[in-house]
């Protein structure tokens, strides 16, 4: 069994409030439920443009959680162009 942890530095720029930035977060994570990965705001919680969200993921193998992974990036980017600034997959054995 494998735990692996995506972390997603966002910026968001058009965010011209909390309640912007909540909506565009809440649209990315309703999205990524299809992913059947939990996913929760971890950083920046009180800053307008800037989100950092945590992504975890359980497999089988490393493989598996890899690809699960780089699929819900790209569905990031594929919702949101252009606003992941960083991102970062780690293995938990």
């Amino acid at each position: 069994m494998i735990v692996a942890l995506l972390s997603v530095e966002l910026y968001l720029p058009m965010s011209g409030s909390l309640k912007d930035k909540r909506m565009v977060l809440r649209r990315v994570k309703d999205r990524l439920k299809a992913f059947n990965v939990s996913v929760a705001e971890v950083a920046h919680q009180d800053l307008w443009q800037r989100a950092g969200l945590g992504v975890a993921t359980v497999a089988s193998s490393e493989d598996m959680a890899g690809e699960t992974l780089t699929s819900v990036l790209r569905e990031i980017e594929r919702l949101e162009p252009g606003l992941v600034v960083q991102s970062q997959v780690e293995y938990l054995r």
